[in-house]
């Protein structure tokens, strides 16, 4: 078989969801893509979808064929990158999206992306307001949470944002240390609302603080940093945060899937560009998989 191209075929069937979607974006016939799943599952000898009333959902063994998929775009794109050198400038504009406590998350790619393409002006918009890929309001969103399900957007799995409970040594210094992980009283907490129910750490809060432990109530993460740093509580605080800051001490590590999936979303009429491409690239180096 053609392997390569009923690769591409699967890559874009489990991106966009659809068999109409994926013959759209690879400009054939829908036929077309059911005989390449067909070929690629018969080589294999298992199934790769399950198909349903809403589309194509990949099975176990169709995941691991999609990590080959994508593997193997990424090699054939740096290639491609490498052999054209700087002929296809790119220029203009490109757009980010991302809730504010994830902007530095971004920081490297932005960097190394206006290294090498200083005629394209990166505009990253941090806000907790969901942006339309769909009007055109950015080119690639960051988003957390629930792995978005809009069917024409192309989702890729970027990272698990990981939360743990950290002290300042200015906190230390006022209220002592922490001698019994599982037993906070006596100390301080600065907390996000319990309203805010989808943060991962809700549940274990609700279990294990008291009221009156609770010194802050903010909803904003730079300030759970910040109240944190001032020695006003503890507080959960991403790990990629706080880990080269000796002044910060961890308390408790990770547990009870403090983990918050992080996706990157684009829509599929921007997603093959060149300038989506290439920042995809830099942002999913040594993170996405």
């Amino acid at each position: 078989m053609d392997k390569w191209s009923e690769l591409r075929t699967v890559y874009h069937v489990a991106s966009l969801g659809t068999v109409s979607a994926a013959a759209e974006a690879l400009d054939m016939h829908r036929a077309t893509v059911n005989r390449h799943i067909d070929a690629i599952e018969s080589s294999i000898g298992g199934r790769v979808f399950i198909r349903h009333a809403r589309g194509y959902t990949l099975t176990e063994l169709g995941e691991e064929v999609l990590q080959v998929a994508e593997r193997t775009s990424e090699m054939l794109e740096k290639l491609t990158t490498r052999v054209n050198g700087n002929k296809a400038l790119i220029e203009g504009e490109i757009m980010l999206t991302l809730v504010p406590p994830m902007a530095s998350l971004v920081l490297e790619a932005v960097t190394r992306f206006r290294e090498r393409n200083p005629k394209c002006r990166v505009t990253i918009n941090a806000t907790y307001k969901r942006v339309k890929l769909e009007y055109g309001e950015a080119h690639i969103a960051l988003r957390a949470g629930p792995k978005p399900d809009h069917p024409d957007y192309v989702v890729r799995h970027f990272m698990d944002l990981t939360f743990s409970i950290y002290g300042h040594r200015s906190y230390f210094e006022k209220f002592g240390p922490v001698t019994d992980p599982k037993n906070f009283n006596g100390h301080r907490f600065v907390l996000p609302p319990a309203a805010l129910s989808h943060i991962p750490y809700q549940h274990w809060v609700r279990n294990n603080v008291k009221q009156d432990n609770i010194a802050v109530v903010a909803n904003s993460p730079a300030f759970h940093f910040h109240a944190a740093r001032k020695g006003v509580g503890l507080s959960f605080l991403p790990d990629f945060e706080v880990a080269n800051d000796p002044d910060f001490e961890l308390v408790l590590g990770n547990i009870d899937d403090w983990n918050l999936p992080l996706w990157l979303v684009t829509h599929v009429d921007v997603h093959r560009t060149d300038k989506v491409q290439s920042f995809l690239r830099l942002l999913c180096e040594g993170n996405c998989r």
